[in-house]
C-alpha cells in the first residue's frame, strides 16, 4: 500500500498504556478489557508447530493492528492512502483485478478481458458476484464506480491510474459486461483494473462510514474512526466465505503497542514491526515473524523543479554520496537488499542491466564544484513516521559529511509528514510499496501524476510513456521502458538506496498468512483466508 501521502495519526487510548506496561503486556500479564472478547483465546501453547498448516476451521474473531489514520478515518474505499485503509477496503470491496506476487494483474470481479487488435477497445466480462445487499455485482456498478474515481473535483488515489479510460464513451454491453474505450492504445491496461483503489461499489452509493456496501468477503458490522473496524464473514462471498466469523482492526500507531499487544494476547495479527523487533522475536516460540520479501522501496526524495537539486548535476552528487550498503545495514538492521536508484526492483520491465551505483565521494565533490555548490547545506525532511526513516536520515548526513555536504535532519509530524513533503521542502525520506512498474510511473513520474513528490514534469518523458503503453510487443515495450529508467537513473529525483521486507507479527495460533505477497499485492492482509488453529 501506500503510504506516501497520508501520515498515521497518534494512537488509540486503548494502546497508551501499552508503551507504559510494555513488560507486563510481554510477560502476558497485562490485558486490556477493551480486547477481551469472545470467539478469541489467547496463543496456543508453545507444543504448536508454527509452520504446520493444518486443516482450515471456521469460527473466532482476529484482531489485527494497524497504524491508523485518527478520526479522520473513512471506509471510503476510492480515498484510501494507508496500509490500514488498504487491508480494511479489501475486507469490504473488490476490484476488476488484483497484483499477484509477481505483480502482473489477476482476474477478481473481472472473470476475463480481451484487447480489440489495436489495443483501445477492451471487453471486460465479470463473473457472477453479489454485493453484501443481495444485489449483483453490474456492469453499471463499474461504470459508476470509475467515474466516481476519476471526478475531476476529487483527488481519488486511483484517478491518475484511470487516465487512459474514456469514460464518457464507455458502456455496459450488457448486464455482466464492460466495453472500456481507451483514450490510446494501452497494452497493459489490466493494471489498470488491479490499480490501488479502483474497488467496485453500487451505483448510487454513499454512505460508507455507517453502511458501507461492497461485494468483499467480509460485511460491515461496526467503524470508529481511528479506534476500530469490525467485519463479517460474508457467507455468499464469489471466492468463498471467509473461514473467520469476524476480523477486527484496531489502531496502534506505535510499533512498540502493536508488538506488545501481539505479545500480551489483545491481538493476533501485528502489521509492520521493526526489523529489530523481528529480530528479538523470530525463532523464540513466543510469536511467529513473517517477511514479505521485496516490499518497500526506501529512497531519498529531491525535489527536482527547485533549488538546489533543480541542477542536475547535484542531484548526481547524492547518488554518488549515498553507501547502500550501510544504509541497509544501519537503518534496516540488514532486512533487505541494496537499490540502485530504481524503483521495482526484481519486477517485470526493471533496468537491471545498469551498473549498480557505489559510493564515489571524490566524483561528487567534482560535481558540486561544477554547480556552484562545494559549500552545500541542506535540510533533509524524516520522521518516526516509518521505520528506518530516523535512522537512515542520520547515517546519509553523516555520509554526506564526508563529501563536504551539510545536512540537517529535520523531524517532521507523523500526523502530517506524507502531505508535507509532497510539495514542500527539497529532500525527504521516502519509501513506496509494491506495484508494477507502469503504475508506478503513472502515479509518480508523470506531470500529472497525484503523487509527483519529486516533481519530475517533463512532456517528453510522458510522451515515451505513452509510447510504452501503445507497445503490443512485450519486448518492444520493455526497451521503452528501460530508455525511460535509464533516464531516472541519470537525472531523477529518487535516490532508492534499498528495498525492505515487510514484516509482520502473528500469534502462533494463526494460519494462511501468505509470505510470498509483497505488500500492496492480492495476498497481502488477505484475511479471507486466514484461520485461527
Amino acid at each position: 500500500m501506500h503510504d506516501d501521502s497520508v501520515s498515521p495519526l497518534p494512537l488509540d487510548s486503548r494502546f497508551r498504556g501499552l508503551r507504559r506496561r510494555g513488560f507486563l503486556a510481554a510477560t502476558g500479564a497485562a490485558s486490556l478489557g477493551a480486547f477481551s472478547l469472545a470467539g478469541c483465546g489467547g496463543s496456543s501453547d508453545g507444543d504448536d508447530d508454527p509452520k504446520a498448516g493444518g486443516t482450515p476451521q471456521r469460527g473466532g474473531r482476529l484482531r489485527a493492528a494497524f497504524a491508523g489514520g485518527g478520526a479522520g478515518e473513512t471506509l471510503d474505499p476510492h480515498r484510501a492512502n494507508l496500509f490500514a485503509d488498504a487491508a480494511r477496503a479489501k475486507a469490504l470491496f473488490d476490484k476488476l483485478a488484483d497484483y499477484g506476487p509477481d505483480l502482473a494483474a489477476r482476474p477478481r470481479l473481472a472473470e476475463r478481458w480481451e484487447p480489440n487488435r489495436t489495443l483501445d477497445r477492451w471487453q471486460v466480462t465479470l463473473r457472477e458476484a453479489t454485493f453484501h445487499d443481495g444485489r449483483p455485482v453490474t456492469a453499471e456498478d463499474v461504470l459508476h464506480s470509475y467515474r466516481r474515481t476519476a471526478d475531476p473535483r476529487e483527488a481519488f488515489r486511483a484517478k491518475a491510474s484511470l487516465e487512459p479510460i474514456d469514460l464518457d464513451a464507455s458502456r455496459a454491453t450488457g448486464r455482466r459486461s464492460v466495453e472500456f474505450v481507451l483514450k490510446r492504445p494501452t497494452a497493459e491496461f489490466p493494471n489498470v483494473l488491479a490499480a490501488f483503489g479502483a474497488y467496485i461499489v453500487p451505483a448510487h452509493s454513499d454512505d460508507f462510514d455507517r453502511h458501507p456496501v461492497g461485494s468483499g468477503p467480509f460485511r460491515f458490522v461496526s467503524f470508529a474512526p481511528g479506534r476500530s473496524a469490525v467485519f463479517r464473514r460474508y457467507d455468499d462471498h464469489w471466492d468463498g466465505a471467509p473461514y473467520l466469523d469476524e476480523i477486527e482492526f484496531v489502531v496502534a500507531n506505535e510499533e512498540s503497542a502493536r508488538v506488545n499487544a501481539l505479545l500480551g494476547g489483545q491481538v493476533e495479527y501485528a502489521h509492520e514491526l521493526n526489523p529489530t523487533t523481528a529480530r528479538a522475536h523470530e525463532g523464540k516460540g513466543q510469536i511467529d515473524i513473517v517477511r514479505l520479501r521485496n516490499s518497500a522501496m526506501q529512497a531519498f526524495c529531491m525535489k527536482t523543479d527547485r533549488p538546489p537539486f533543480d541542477d542536475v548535476r547535484v542531484r548526481r552528487a547524492l547518488f554518488l554520496i549515498a553507501d547502500r550498503e550501510e544504509l541497509v545495514d544501519a537503518a534496516l538492521s540488514g532486512a533487505g537488499e541494496t537499490g540502485n536508484d530504481l524503483f521495482g526492483k526484481g519486477y517485470e520491465y526493471y533496468a537491471d542491466g545498469l551498473p549498480q551505483r557505489e559510493q564515489d565521494l571524490e566524483q561528487a565533490r567534482f560535481l558540486l564544484k561544477q554547480a556552484g555548490a562545494e559549500d552545500l547545506h541542506v535540510t533533509l525532511d524524516t520522521s518516526a513516521v516509518a521505520a528506518g526513516f530516523t535512522e537512515a536520515a542520520s547515517v546519509f548526513r553523516d555520509q554526506a559529511k564526508r563529501a563536504g555536504v551539510t545536512v540537517d535532519v529535520r523531524m517532521g509530524s507523523k500526523d502530517s509528514y506524507w502531505s508535507d513533503i509532497l510539495d514542500g521542502g527539497t529532500l525527504s525520506c521516502y519509501r513506496s510499496g509494491a506495484m508494477p512498474i507502469e503504475s508506478h510511473i503513472s502515479q509518480r513520474l508523470l506531470t500529472d501524476s497525484t503523487t509527483n513528490a519529486t516533481h519530475w514534469r517533463h512532456r517528453d518523458f510522458d510522451a515515451l510513456y505513452r509510447q510504452a503503453q501503445s507497445t503490443r510487443d512485450t519486448k518492444d515495450r520493455a526497451a521503452v521502458y528501460e530508455r525511460m529508467q535509464r533516464r531516472l537513473y541519470a537525472e531523477g529525483g529518487f535516490l532508492v538506496w534499498g528495498f525492505a521486507d515487510w514484516i509482520i507479527g502473528t500469534a502462533r495460533r494463526v494460519r494462511g498468512v501468505e509470505a510470498n505477497a509483497p505488500a500492496n499485492t492480492l495476498d497481502w492482509a488477505r484475511f479471507d483466508k486466514v484461520w485461527l488453529a
